[in-house]
Order: structure tokens, then sequence, then C-alpha cells
């Protein structure tokens, strides 16, 4: 049962912090025991999937499986978890966020960590039940997690806007997965298989599998259900727009990994021109919308549009590139979109979010604006960083069968990427702020994490060990 240690463990921790409001019998707003136990929490819970064996799979009863990737995917969920806890501090503490104070937090926690429970069912699932289920569970609290400013109008808006198209998400998977059942008349990941090798070119198949795309889609910001990001991204509370931009692509992205190469692998060369275009029109949006943006969340919602289409590029590849490169890329990004995140959340005290807020910084902050320049330049592949590395690793999966066409405008896009980047570090360096500005302050929380999330991005970048680690177990 040491396997499915971090999953029993993940969900005593959330009744722990509800219970904890319960125990006391009313609600303490000024209380931080609930944020020290989550992530004391979620660093144990880490350090134990550090230690548990990734060359065993164990296939527990009800179908739930366990392997060295369904880990590694763990890992990626509990540190963006981690990391969106310690976010939050700063917007539960009075005059941290000019937007205003969240309320509540033993709640917030605890979505967090069921949202993120929900995840970990999604990549051990061995049934289109529990693959369903999963994905819901990672996304309905999503949408409560967007609306937490309650009396914010842009807050109000996102959980609106959100809801709705996870609604329409949520419906497309079903009338697709119902495809896929009545085809294989089962729905179980083996049956399916079976039935996928035997009849690859069954119309129901198809047809279930191009609703299934359009609804991960939406979950994975890929062309063109992509339009709710920006709005959401801008509405949402820092904190959870940081989950959503991390978590929500990790569990779609596994989502599209447990099917394309577990039932429905017979089918993946007729997959792979889908995949090519949606991941060119994805990157290519992505990349043209982020220039024109002068609010640094909706910056972010478009640059997360470009990160996945160059992510589900790999989808081309074979499952063993596929998988180790896309695991790698996830630690990567969630390294850098985390710290541009804590940047922001240091620039929204005095409630500006714009371009123009990091102007200065380079003077007033010099640590914080190289913090930024390496996160940009991680961002757009610049070598030695860990970027660089991780899109070598999706570009590779991509050309190992033959695509080299799309290696080549995928390289193209992303030396686009590197000019609305280039704007990020021009507005801290070079630009003269209009008025004396206040120098950024930064607790001790959001230094260390900056600290820790910097150092992630150099020495992934530069350690070959640690990606020779991921590729070994899921490659």
């Amino acid at each position: 049962m040491k396997l499915l240690l971090p999953d029993i463990l993940l969900v005593l921790l959330a009744a722990l912090i509800m219970g904890y409001d319960l125990y006391r019998g009313k609600v303490n707003l000024t209380s931080t025991v609930p944020f020290h136990f989550a992530w004391l929490g979620l660093c144990a819970i880490f350090v134990v999937l550090l230690r548990l064996p990734y060359d065993q799979t164990v296939l527990y009863p009800g179908g739930y499986l366990v392997t060295g990737t369904s880990l590694l995917f763990k890992q990626v969920f509990v540190l963006s978890a981690l990391f969106t806890v310690l976010l939050s501090g700063a917007y539960f503490t009075p005059g941290g966020n000019k937007r205003g104070t969240l309320r509540h937090r033993s709640e917030f926690l605890t979505i967090i960590l069921l949202c993120t429970f929900g995840m970990f069912t999604v990549v051990s699932a061995t049934d289109l039940l529990t693959l369903f289920i999963g994905i819901e569970l990672s996304a309905i609290p999503l949408y409560i997690l967007s609306g937490f400013y309650k009396e914010d109008a842009l807050s109000l808006e996102a959980s609106t806007k959100y809801m709705m198209m996870g609604a329409i998400s949520t419906a497309l998977m079903l009338f697709g997965l119902s495809f896929l059942y009545g085809a294989a008349g089962s729905v179980t990941f083996e049956a399916l298989a079976k039935f996928c090798a035997a009849n690859p070119n069954e119309p129901l198949l198809r047809l279930g599998i191009l609703f299934v795309l359009a609804a991960v889609g939406f979950k994975l910001t890929i062309f063109p259900f992509h339009m709710w990001a920006p709005d959401v991204y801008d509405g949402a509370p820092t904190p959870v727009t940081a989950f959503i931009s991390v978590s929500s692509k990790a569990v779609g992205i596994a989502f599209l990994l447990a099917l394309l190469y577990g039932p429905l692998a017979a089918l993946h060369s007729y997959l792979q021109p889908v995949v090519l275009i949606l991941a060119a029109a994805t990157m290519t949006v992505g990349n043209l919308g982020a220039m024109k943006q002068e609010r640094l969340r909706r910056f972010m919602a478009y640059s997360s549009i470009a990160q996945a289409g160059y992510i589900i590029m790999a989808l081309a590849g074979d499952a063993g590139s596929a998988r180790s490169s896309i695991i790698f890329y996830l630690f990567v990004y969630a390294a850098a979109n985390y710290a541009i995140f804590f940047i922001l959340a240091a620039i929204g005290r005095d409630g500006n979010e714009q371009r123009s807020g990091l102007q200065g910084l380079g003077k007033n902050n010099p640590v914080l604006a190289a913090v930024l320049m390496l996160t940009a330049f991680s961002l757009a592949g610049i070598p030695p960083l860990a970027g660089f590395m991780g899109k070598f690793f999706l570009f590779a999966a991509a050309a190992k069968q033959g695509y080299y066409a799309m290696v080549v405008f995928a390289a193209l896009n992303s030396t686009v990427s590197l000019y609305y980047y280039l704007l990020l570090v021009k507005e801290a360096y070079i630009i003269e702020p209009q008025a004396e500005r206040k120098p950024l302050m930064l607790d001790g929380v959001q230094f260390i994490c900056l600290f820790l999330l910097t150092a992630a991005m150099l020495l992934m970048g530069i350690l070959p060990s640690i990606s020779g680690g991921i590729l070994a177990v899921a490659g």
C-alpha cells in the first residue's frame, strides 16, 4: 500500500484543515494555522513521493493504477499546490493585495487539496468512468476558486465564464466518451484497447476521439477552445490563476497521454496530423495574442496558450518520448510560471498589474528584476536555462517521427515569443517610470520561493542528471 501513501495523505490533509475550523467552532479569519498545516503537509507528501520506488507498477483493487509515470505527474501536482498555497499567504493578509483581502482560508486550502486529489485520480485511472470523475473533480473546484473575490466584479465574471465553458467541455467529453463506450461495449482501458486494435477504422471511435479532443482543448487552452483563458486569468485571484496555468494544463495533458498512448494507441497515426495542426495553430495564436497585451495576467494567459502548443506537439512522438519530454517540460514550465506570479503578487500590492508596473524595477529591486529576466528567457527557451532543454525535448519527440517542418515552425514561433518576453525585460531595465515609485518589498516566504524557483530554472538547464532521471522513468 505504500504507493498509495501520497493519495491517502493528501485526503487526510484536506480533512485536517477543514476539521480545524470545525473543531474551533467558529471561523478565525486571522489564523495562520491552516496555512502552515497545508504547506508543511504538502512538503511531507512531496518527500514521500521522492522516496517511493519508481520502477514498480501496481494495480490496486478498483482499477487504481500506480506507475513511475503517474508518480512523476503527482510530483508536478503537489509542487503546484505547494507553491499556490505559499503564494496565497499574502492574499489573506490585510494590505497584501490592492484588490482586497481573501477570506475563508481553510476552505480555500481544502479546495486546492481536493482539486489536486482529482488530478491524482486522472493519472491512476484504468477506465473511462474513473478518468472522467478525476478530470471533473480537478475542474469543478477551479470554478469556485476563480470567484473567491466574492465582492469583485472581475472575479465573479471570471468564475461565471469559466463555469460556462467548463459545462460545455464536460458535455463534449461525455458525448465523446459515450461513443467510445458504445463502440467497445466497456469502459475499461483494456477492452477499449482490444477493440481499437481490431477495428481501427470504426467511425464511432474516430468521432468519439474528436469530441474528447475538443473537450480537453478547453482545459489545455488549445485553439480554438482558448478564448476563456484571458478573462479567467485576469479576473481570478492571482494564486488561483497560477494554479490554473500549471495544474489545469498538467492534468489536461495527463488525460490525453492516458488515452492516446493507452487504449487509443492503435489510432495514434490517425491522430498525428490532427495534433500537429492544433499545435501549430495554438502556438501561433498564443504568440500573436501576447504581443499586444498590456495587463500582465492577460499576457500570461496568451503565453500559456502558446506553451500549450509546444506541449501538445510532443504528442506526435512515440509514447516514451512524449511522456518523458512533456513531464520534464511541466516541471520547467511550473518553475518559470510561478516565478512570474510571485513577482506579479509583489506588484499587485500597489494595484498596478500592467506591464508598466515593471518600470524602474531594475533600479529599485535589482534582484527581482534579474529573476524576471531569467524567467522570461527560460519561457522563451534561451540556453542554458531549463526552458531551452524543455523545448529541446519537446521538439525532439516530434523530430524522431520525421516531422521536421513542424519542428522548424515551432522553433520560429519560439523565436517570435522572445520578442514579447523581452518587452518585460525592457520595461524593467530600460523604460523609466513617469513618477517615483516605492521599491517592491518581498516577505520571507516570497523571497525563499523565488530563490527556489530560480535555482530550479538554472539547475534543470545545466545538470543533465535531473532530466535524465525523468527520461529514465517515463521514457
